[in-house]
């Protein structure tokens, strides 16, 4: 039933998990902070925009692990992949990668955002979706699809098995859980200020993996041949 799914800002509801779940921690405290600001705009006249984005994704976002970030981290899922076929190792999927998204490139985002500054009389008041909703893939399909990309930008040829199933409480740890899908509605940000998103997730996958490729393929060769060396 997509008034499960396609979150519209101003009538869907929001998202609540299981308490045993501390994951939800994340999402309740921006529901929170929203309800706050909302509140003071309404009671005191607070003026206000507010975003959600939904999975932004582009050259420079997150980090590598072990390379500009922490080696025992665990980055969001552009940059877990790309960690996996940077070090050819197979693309991991929690929970069979099932889970449906929609990503956005970071410059379609930005420039939504710049709209919002640059016109305060049409933004102010509202809370706007960016995100797009053309780009909605499985976790699954995501992973086949870098495969293929990083395959054509880094000319080494794809593993034998390319990815490989864990379970999110291998993946995570205790107290992980996620909505299957979702999807925003652009309805509010198109109307107030014109805007779509324009890069296809082909497009914005292209020029992400050939940045992280271009930027980070030496450094882990380096790092992965520093034990053998030693």
């Amino acid at each position: 039933d997509p008034a499960y799914y396609v979150l519209k800002e101003d009538t869907s509801p929001c998202i609540f998990g299981s308490i045993e779940k501390q994951r939800w921690s994340y999402a309740c405290a921006k529901q929170l902070i929203e309800r706050l600001i909302y509140a003071e705009g309404a009671e005191n006249g607070l003026e206000f925009t507010i975003v959600r984005p939904f999975n932004w994704i582009g050259p420079r976002m997150d980090f590598i692990p072990g390379i500009d970030g922490p080696s025992e981290g665990v980055p969001r899922v552009l940059a877990c992949f790309s960690n996996n076929l940077l070090r050819r190792e197979p693309l991991k999927l929690v929970d069979g990668g099932e889970s449906q998204r929609t990503f956005i490139y970071i410059k379609d985002a930005i420039e939504a955002v710049l709209l919002m500054i640059e016109n305060p009389d049409r933004a102010n008041g509202h809370i706007f979706n960016v995100g797009n909703p053309n780009n909605e893939v499985t976790v699954r399909q995501l992973a086949e699809m870098m495969t293929k990309v990083y395959a054509k930008v880094s000319g080494e040829t794809v593993l034998e098995s390319p990815t490989v199933d864990v379970s999110s409480k291998e993946f995570y740890g205790e107290g992980y859980d996620d909505s299957d899908k979702r999807i925003p509605d652009m309805t509010i940000i198109n109307k107030q200020l014109g805007w779509n998103p324009k890069t296809s997730l082909w497009d914005l996958l292209e020029s992400t993996l050939t940045y992280q490729h271009r930027t980070y393929a030496e450094a882990i060769k380096k790092s992965i041949a520093k034990p053998s060396a030693s």
